[in-house]
């Protein structure tokens, strides 16, 4: 089934969870204009996830969803807000919600966790996961190794349920390069940090702009927590502590700190600019309606002129 009949949305895409980023406001202008708009629950509180589902209940009437990261400190407590809040949709990171999967359940919410293997997706169903989101290594933020085009296909072959591709779509033709290797929809992240209503620093969203295909590097290998961000004076001194073997609580406050620069201060030598490696792509800021309709338009442009090829 198309994720847009399973999420009751016009476009198959689902926005990316990004933390400090996909506030309640963002993820209504997303459902708005038609895709499945996400708050992020990572690094807030359950009472700043009440508001934030308040704020986006009161900006739109279509669906939208809760993406929780699951190796939060705040995660317990974010996961009884999705329940009372009535969210029916829900993505997680870094895990499978084992924990909440019955409660959730029993809510009526649909959940579909990230995973970056075979051996995840797999467990995700087992669990009783309603679909998973297959993420390459070429996304934005926290990452694993495969590439997107290696581990869709691998995990399309492995369950029977719904998967959707993340990491590295930012166009019409990678949202149709998705769904021909078995995806029922596309996650994006980067492509919509550009956006309009994007609340992130404008400095942030030219540092994007400006980026080139090679311009993404990935901290956090060494302590294996891999984030992939934007190349510039942060990332060098985050590789360089891990070189001389910092504590995992030092970089995780030092990468904290340094996304909260990047997001609201602009601090584009300092900060931490998570995005992927389709950065190169993104060469213009636009309204959310118009990344969606030509995500979706592209696609169908795109299948035209391969129908012509064969």
């Amino acid at each position: 089934m198309e994720l847009k009949h399973i999420l009751g949305i016009k476009y198959p895409i689902i926005q990316g969870g990004m933390a400090r980023i996909s506030t309640g406001a963002f993820a209504a202008a997303v459902s708005n204009a038609g895709g499945m708009g996400i708050i992020a629950a990572g690094g807030i509180s359950a009472d700043e996830l009440h508001e934030q589902i308040k704020i986006a209940k009161q900006l739109t009437d279509k669906p939208f969803g809760v993406n929780i990261m699951l190796m939060d400190k705040q995660a317990k407590d974010c996961a009884k807000v999705v329940v009372q809040e009535g969210i029916k949709f829900v993505t997680t990171g870094a895990g499978i919600p084992d924990a909440y999967l019955p409660v959730w359940k029993e809510a009526g919410i649909k959940v579909f966790p990230v995973v970056a293997s075979v051996a995840t997706a797999k467990r995700a169903e087992r669990s009783g996961a309603d679909g998973v989101i297959s993420e390459g290594t070429e996304a934005g933020g926290h990452v694993s190794e495969l590439t997107t085009m290696a581990l869709l296909p691998q995990v399309k072959s492995a369950v029977s349920i719904p998967v959707v591709a993340a990491g590295g779509i930012a166009n019409g033709a990678g949202l149709l390069a998705a769904l021909s290797l078995g995806a029922c929809g596309v996650q994006v992240g980067t492509a919509f940090l550009v956006a309009e209503e994007c609340p992130i620093h404008e400095n942030y969203k030219q540092a994007i702009l400006k980026a080139k295909d090679i311009d993404s590097i990935v901290t956090g290998r060494i302590g294996g927590t891999p984030v992939r961000v934007l190349r510039n004076q942060m990332a060098r001194a985050y590789i360089a502590l891990e070189k001389e073997g910092a504590s995992k609580e030092e970089l995780e406050k030092f990468t904290l700190e340094a996304l909260k620069k990047a997001v609201t201060y602009g601090d584009t030598a300092n900060g931490s600019l998570m995005a992927g490696q389709v950065s190169g792509l993104i060469k213009e800021i636009k309204p959310v309606s118009a990344i969606l309709d030509e995500l979706y338009e592209g696609a169908l442009s795109a299948l035209s002129g391969l129908q012509s090829r064969f």
